[in-house]
């Protein structure tokens, strides 16, 4: 897998170091990386970013879809690229999956 630079805005951080919870923060966070994850992950599948023309791109991004997914630090919400040909897999989780798996198997 690529190597990912991820970005973090000053609310964010605000709301995990000084928020009223740091639970919240905590589960803004993943949020925020994984969500990133999953761009960076339909770019690699694509090859080309968004709004890129190359000769190399495989499909073309048809918007996205949010995804309810239930972790051991809360819910969080997930935006899933959609492909206007085929569908959009990832390492996070399976296609149907609605939860952490380690919280299935405990």
């Amino acid at each position: 897998m690529a190597q990912l630079q991820i970005t973090l805005d000053e609310q964010l951080l605000h709301q995990l170091f000084l928020g009223d919870s740091k639970e919240s923060g905590i589960n803004a966070l993943l949020e925020a990386i994984l969500n990133q994850v999953l761009e960076a992950q339909a770019s690699e599948q694509l090859k080309a970013e968004k709004y890129e023309r190359n000769e190399a791109r495989i499909d073309y991004r048809n918007g996205s879809y949010p995804r309810q997914l239930k972790t051991r630090v809360g819910k969080l919400s997930l935006y899933v690229s959609r492909l206007r040909n085929g569908h959009f897999s990832t390492d996070l989780f399976q296609r149907y999956q609605r939860s952490e798996q380690a919280l299935v198997l405990s």
